[in-house]
C-alpha cells in the first residue's frame, strides 16, 4: 500500500495529480516487492526541520527517505518531499515538476529497499535503476542533462 500525505497546497495547487504521479512512480520502484509506504508531501520548513533533527543538516533538501527497521514490516519506510526545493530543482533543470517528483519519488523508493549512492559504484548502480524505472513509466533520463 502506498499512503500519500500532501501537508503543503502548494503541491496540489502546482500539479493537480500530484497523488496519481507520485503513487505511479513508487509504485513503479517497488517492483514486485510487497509492502507499505508513505509519501509526505510538505513544505521546506518541515523538510528542513527533518533534515536538522535526523541528519543534523539544518536546511530543507529534496527528499528525505527513513526505512522502517525490519520488525516493522510490511511498512517499509517513509519518504518526505519539500515543495519548495523541488519546484526550484524542476524550473532549473529545465523539466517539469512531475517528471522531477517521480524521480525523487523513485530515488526515495529505492533508499527503502536498502540503495545507496555513498559509493560512485552504488551510485553508478542506483542511477541505473532509476534510469530503467523511470523509462517504464514514460519519464525521462533525469541525469541526461548532467551528461551533457
Amino acid at each position: 500500500m502506498i499512503e500519500i500525505e500532501v501537508e503543503a497546497d502548494d503541491w496540489s495547487a502546482a500539479l493537480p495529480e500530484v497523488e496519481a504521479v507520485v503513487r505511479r512512480a513508487a509504485t513503479a520502484a517497488l517492483g514486485t516487492v510487497r509492502g507499505d509506504v508513505v509519501v509526505l508531501l510538505t513544505d521546506n520548513e518541515a523538510v528542513r526541520d527533518l533534515n536538522a533533527r535526523f541528519r543534523h543538516k539544518d536546511r530543507p533538501t529534496n527528499v528525505l527517505s527513513f526505512p522502517a527497521p525490519e520488525s516493522a514490516a510490511p511498512h517499509l519506510g517513509d519518504i518526505v518531499l519539500a515543495y519548495g526545493v523541488c519546484a526550484e530543482e524542476a524550473v532549473a533543470q529545465k523539466k517539469t515538476l512531475s517528471d522531477h517528483l517521480s524521480h525523487l519519488v523513485v530515488h526515495g523508493v529505492l533508499h527503502l529497499l536498502g540503495r545507496d549512492h555513498e559509493e560512485d559504484a552504488e551510485a553508478e548502480e542506483m542511477e541505473t535503476e532509476e534510469r530503467e524505472i523511470l523509462a517504464g513509466i514514460g519519464v525521462a533520463d533525469p541525469y541526461a542533462a548532467e551528461q551533457d
